[in-house]
């Protein structure tokens, strides 16, 4: 057994902190259609990490219902989490068609209420403007998908 003062006698060790946890770095996107400028902010996904590669993205915009939805570059799978319905302000790939696809409102497909995709489709981002604002597009309209710090 070690003495009291012989305890108090040995140097401190310093106070650990805990480092603190890597913050995954907030990815935002500018996608202008026509006079349309929505902001959105990227998912940690491997989708949206692709799409993110790929940037800047320019293309032309096709309607589907209350949907546009546009061609890619990117290729990737259908993740786990695929959905076959959405909610306004999601941006989905459809994977199948390697499309990006934003719906607003209901599809030729949907339920009433519902945004219905034609299969599931992997949820990359998530719009911080509001959707409905696509509703002007016209088909044929140019599209870019931007870093929107670019």
């Amino acid at each position: 057994m070690t003495p009291t003062n012989v305890l108090r006698d040995q140097p401190r060790q310093p106070k650990r902190t805990p480092k603190p946890a890597t913050a995954v770095p907030r990815r935002e996107i500018m996608i202008r259609v026509g006079a349309v400028v929505i902001r959105a902010r990227l998912h940690n996904t491997v989708t949206a990490d692709r799409i993110w590669a790929q940037l800047p993205l320019y293309t032309t915009a096709e309607t589907w219902g209350h949907a546009i939805h546009f061609e890619t570059h990117v290729e990737t799978g259908r993740e786990a989490a695929a959905s076959a319905t959405v909610t306004a302000g999601q941006l989905v790939y459809w994977s199948e068609q390697d499309r990006i696809l934003i719906g607003f409102g209901e599809t030729p497909i949907s339920g009433a209420g519902e945004i219905r995709l034609p299969s599931p489709c992997n949820v990359w981002a998530t719009a911080l403007d509001d959707v409905a604002a696509l509703a002007v597009v016209q088909p044929g309209e140019r599209v870019a998908v931007l870093k929107a710090d670019s």
